[in-house]
């Protein structure tokens, strides 16, 4: 991946619906290039699909939280199997520091994210947790 791939990347970020004759304009390079470009990194898994953001206030309201997590031992594959099952964990991160692990949670309400908490908790080789409540999000 080459400066161009980072700025055709960025300019998909920020609108991916951009006509291709745009990209190629802001990048200073032919239309084809940029086609030719978006192919190569999508085939490569670079590039893993395209999406939308909705306004927040237009989804369902949501209580969404950042979990970090203390592992035991040797048991941190055996988590994240158990923990992408869980249809609150939006994302699993592994990390260094005093957190072994950081999850994204989703729920629907603060009764669903207090069940949540508690059947993640009570799994084998947990051995603590922090969890903080997302209250706003500034998009980048």
């Amino acid at each position: 991946m080459d400066d161009k791939d980072r700025q055709l990347i960025a300019l998909l970020r920020k609108n991916a619906r951009l006509p291709i004759a745009a990209l190629a304009k802001a990048l200073g390079v032919s239309r084809g290039t940029v086609q030719n470009r978006i192919s190569r990194l999508t085939s490569h898994g670079t590039i893993q699909g395209f999406t939308i953001r909705v306004r927040q206030e237009a989804e369902m309201p949501r209580v969404r939280a950042i979990m970090m997590i203390a592992v035991e031992g040797e048991r941190s594959e055996q988590i994240i199997k158990l923990l992408r099952g869980y249809p609150e964990v939006a994302a699993v991160h592994t990390t260094n520091g005093r957190w072994d692990m950081v999850l994204e949670l989703n729920t629907e309400s603060l009764e669903a994210f207090d069940l949540a908490l508690h059947r993640i908790r009570q799994i084998e080789g947990i051995a603590g947790s922090e969890t903080s409540l997302l209250l706003s999000t500034y998009p980048t």
